[in-house]
């Protein structure tokens, strides 16, 4: 389905701060349709028409929802996916798409959403504007009370929102909403995955998956290793990590892998990388690391006499412990 033609549409609780400004926002159980089909009793033809729009909700319908703070809100947002992000309730819910499932990573225009998030404090009494942290605190501390203050970030993490089915995160501060994560997803208290970002499932997440990164199911990103993303660096070009690939501890990535890959531990592959391929009975021959980006069954590794980088072919099957990740 084209998503130039498709919406997304949920209900949310928004906390606001003290001046009434929106500081995020909890959907519950986003859908997406045709824009044709649309609650169309929900919104105006007007606002069909915009890229986004949501509508608070009266007391009647905050009810249902058993909402008695003044520093909540009921809303009703839809956003068009092929937007760009324009508003907090439209950022939260391309979000929640993610960590739903709904859609998979680099399928929803996520632009602008730096611009458009406020950095908020994450308390354990929910967030906080800035502007009101200082006061808060003193307050807490005057009424013999503690507030803690997890962090001072754009994003929230995930499972303060909602818990995927089948996985575990052992640092739920180390995977950010937005995140994707397959059923028999396992993120170690090393793991991070940023938003718009992730992975099938099953698979071992003991390093760093960067914005914009996928691994397809089977693969280990073992412990300190990274992939490089789009956020800055000047990389533009998506890293993806195929079925069955094993990236060593303290590795890297800056291309794509195909399926069955091996990256020995320690080794940092960039794409601008000269690599010595050496493939079956061929002569070897020297060659840009970009230009094996996505080709399948590769060893990465590094001359242990010479120091130069070598491209082999991965006679090894690498699986994944299917008990471990059986996330019941």
């Amino acid at each position: 389905m084209d998503n130039n033609s498709i919406i997304a549409f949920a209900f949310g609780i928004a906390s606001k701060d003290r001046h009434g400004k929106i500081l995020e926002v909890c959907y519950q159980r986003p859908t997406l349709s045709p824009e044709q089909t649309l609650l169309t009793n929900t919104f105006s033809k007007e606002q069909l028409t915009s890229d986004t729009a949501h509508v608070v909700l009266g007391k009647d319908q905050r009810r249902l929802f058993n909402i008695t703070s003044d520093r909540h809100l009921l809303v009703a947002t839809f956003c068009h996916l092929a937007s760009p992000v324009v508003d907090i309730t439209d950022a939260y819910l391309k979000l929640h798409l993610l960590s739903y499932r709904l859609l998979p990573p680099n399928k929803t225009n996520l632009s602008n959403i730096f611009k458009v998030l406020p950095t908020v404090a994450w308390t354990d009494r929910g967030a906080m504007a800035i502007d009101d942290l200082e006061g808060r605190l003193w307050q807490a501390r005057a009424s013999n009370q503690h507030l803690k203050v997890y962090a001072v970030d754009k994003f929230p993490p995930l499972l303060d929102y909602l818990v995927p089915s089948g996985v575990r995160i052992a640092d739920s501060a180390r995977v950010r909403l937005g995140a994707y994560l397959g059923e028999g997803t396992t993120v170690m208290p090393s793991g991070f995955i940023n938003f718009n970002a992730g992975c099938q499932g099953p698979n071992m997440i003991e390093g760093r998956v960067s914005q914009g990164v996928m691994l397809n199911h089977g693969s280990d990103l073992g412990g300190g290793a990274s992939t490089m993303g789009t956020l800055s660096g000047g990389n533009d070009e998506l890293v993806s990590v195929g079925k069955n690939c094993l990236i060593g501890a303290n590795a890297g990535i800056g291309l794509s892998l195909g399926d069955n890959c091996t990256v020995e531990a320690g080794l940092y592959v960039t794409a601008g990388a000269k690599v010595n391929l050496i493939i079956d009975d061929h002569q070897p021959k020297v060659v840009k690391a970009r230009q094996l980006s996505a080709r399948s069954n590769l060893l990465w590794r590094r001359n242990s006499q010479t120091g130069q980088l070598e491209c082999l072919t991965n006679d090894r099957n690498f699986q994944l412990n299917c008990e471990l990740h059986a996330n019941n």
